[in-house]
């Protein structure tokens, strides 16, 4: 219940929260965060920050249901990578011309935010890495499932999922597609992701690219492995 459950202030507080259940990947020239936009990426500023490692984003776009935007029938990635959650597009008769025209929009807005985040720079090299992926919550999942499909593609050496709060069925559902999973805090009933924060205003466009400007600077100093670092 959520009296027994400490709430959390923001972002940036839930991304501090997230790196100390990371220390262990503290300084490893071999990790890299991830952050899914928008809000995730505040986390995984804190999480990167804490743990002196690179930070880039990984764009995934919600395919958030007609008038209930926080509930999703699936999510996209770049790449083409789609995951559809089925039974909630049959909970809510929808149509597949009425699916095929949210996937459309988001995709339209996915692209024009690659753009706009990326700016003229490279994605960062994620195959051997250790990559953690970040996000401000899971409900469903759909968009970390999705993300987790694509960053496969990739070949990472090791997939770490790390988010403040989320269901326990959700984090059970995922811990069996990653290497490992993060999550602080797993209320039940869970009710959505906002109703843990304090803070869960919406973030910008604005504050991710300034987050990911201010992060370049972060794992400059780990340019060779440490004696004995593996990857794992």
């Amino acid at each position: 219940m959520r009296d027994t459950v400490e709430i959390l202030v923001n972002r940036r507080d839930a991304g501090r929260r997230v790196a100390r259940k990371l220390a262990a990947y503290s300084g490893r020239s071999d990790t890299i965060v991830l952050g899914l936009p928008r809000g995730g990426v505040v986390v995984a500023f804190e999480v990167a920050r804490a743990l002196d490692a690179p930070l880039d984003v990984f764009l995934v776009r919600k395919l958030g249901a007609p008038g209930q935007e926080e509930l999703a029938v699936g999510a996209i990635a770049s790449g083409g990578v789609r995951v559809m959650n089925e039974d909630v597009i049959r909970a809510l008769h929808l149509s597949e011309s009425q699916v095929g025209a949210i996937v459309v929009r988001e995709q339209a807005v996915l692209e024009r935010r690659e753009r706009l985040y990326r700016g003229h720079s490279e994605p960062l090299e994620l195959a051997g890495k250790v990559v953690i992926l970040v996000d401000d919550g899971l409900a469903t999942g759909a968009s970390m499932r999705t993300a987790i499909r694509s960053l496969k593609s990739h070949a990472p050496a090791r997939i770490v999922v790390a988010v403040p709060t989320a269901p326990p069925e959700t984090c059970a559902v995922l811990g069996r597609e990653v290497d490992e999973t993060v999550c602080v805090m797993t209320p039940e009933p869970f009710h959505s992701i906002g109703s843990w924060y304090l803070d869960f205003s919406q973030t910008s466009d604005e504050e991710v690219v300034e987050l990911l400007e201010k992060a370049k600077s972060f794992g400059q100093s780990r340019t060779t492995p440490a004696v004995g670092e593996d990857t794992h």
